[in-house]
This record gives C-alpha cells, sequence and structure tokens, in this order.
C-alpha cells in the first residue's frame, strides 16, 4: 500500500534510502510492545518499560489519537532490506498540558526509539532528517528535540540533523540538554 503526504491525517508514507516511514495501524500492537518493553530503549526517557499488552493498546490509541486531533505523531519504521520494524520517530505536538519541557509550550518535538539490535546503523538519524524536513514542509517554523546530558548519542543526533543547542534545564530527575 503506498500513500501521498497529501492525504497527511488519513495515512502517511515516507521512505528513505533504507527505511519506510509509516502511520502506526493496529496490527503494529506487537512492535511497540517489542520496543516498549526492553529496558535498554527506556534508559535515558525517564520512565519505566511498559509490561503488558493493554499498555502497548494504550499507546497505540495514544498514537492514533494524535494523527486525527494534531495532524503529526509517532511513525513506525520499518527496514526496507528485511522488513522488519526497527524503530518509531515522532514529530509530536507538546502542548505543555501533560509534561512541560522547562519554559517551551506549543511547540513541535522531534524524538525516535530504536530497537538495540539496530543501533549504529544510522537509522535514527536517516529517520530524524525525514521527519524534520516533513515537520518543516508542514509549516512548522521552529521543531524542537531534548535529550538527557547523559544521553550522548541522542544529543548528537539532534545536533548532527541540524538543531541547535539553546540551553540545559532539570527535567524530572534528569538534565535536559
Amino acid at each position: 500500500m503506498v500513500y501521498s503526504l497529501k492525504y497527511f491525517v488519513k495515512r502517511l508514507f515516507l521512505k528513505t534510502k533504507n527505511l519506510i516511514l509509516k502511520e502506526f495501524q493496529e496490527t503494529d500492537i506487537v512492535h511497540i510492545f517489542e520496543l516498549d518493553t526492553n529496558p535498554k530503549v527506556h534508559k535515558y526517557l525517564g520512565n519505566k518499560p511498559i509490561s503488558s499488552h493493554k499498555e502497548a493498546e494504550d499507546t497505540l490509541a495514544f498514537f492514533l489519537d494524535q494523527y486525527a486531533s494534531r495532524k503529526v505523531g509517532r511513525f513506525a519504521l520499518f527496514e526496507k532490506s528485511s522488513g522488519y520494524f526497527v524503530e518509531w520517530s515522532k514529530l509530536k505536538l507538546n502542548t505543555g498540558t501533560k509534561k512541560q519541557l522547562n519554559s517551551f509550550t506549543n511547540f513541535v518535538d522531534i524524538g525516535y526509539r530504536l530497537i538495540p539490535k539496530f543501533w549504529g546503523k544510522g537509522y535514527v538519524t536517516e529517520s530524524a532528517i525525514k521527519c524534520l524536513n516533513c515537520g518543516f514542509r508542514k509549516k512548522n517554523p521552529i521543531i524542537y528535540g531534548a535529550a538527557t546530558t547523559a544521553n550522548v548519542v541522542s544529543y548528537k543526533i539532534l545536533e548532527k540533523i541540524g538543531l541547535k543547542f539553546i540551553e540545559k534545564f532539570p527535567f524530572e530527575q534528569n538534565e535536559i540538554k
């Protein structure tokens, strides 16, 4: 199935050299469960891995609601060569109602989570660039990204895709850069 950016809210489908990015669908619960139950994935996120399929279903429902209500959200990423699910990348509208990042509210946030066996292949950078370009095409003048200072790899990716350092600030039990 092929989708067009013209139908962003209905179905999003993007390609990079090595990846296919698409909206999450009901059948992707197994992928959310695989990714979000992994403690390595959550090391720098400030939250605990999920532990049930019900939590994966709730996560998927949240993703689907974001597509419908905010026209942005997380993208399921699949490796072209194998068809394996490798990560999700996001463009998320952060209104500050759930969690506020310092003084920032009502902004688009770029982020990613990657299954560890795919670390080091450049997939996060590749998908983040595609998401960033998509976000600017959707008329977002500024897109932010944040990472804990301990997560050196993540903030180096943010710099690599062209984001500029603004400030460090405390967030929950972490320092954010």
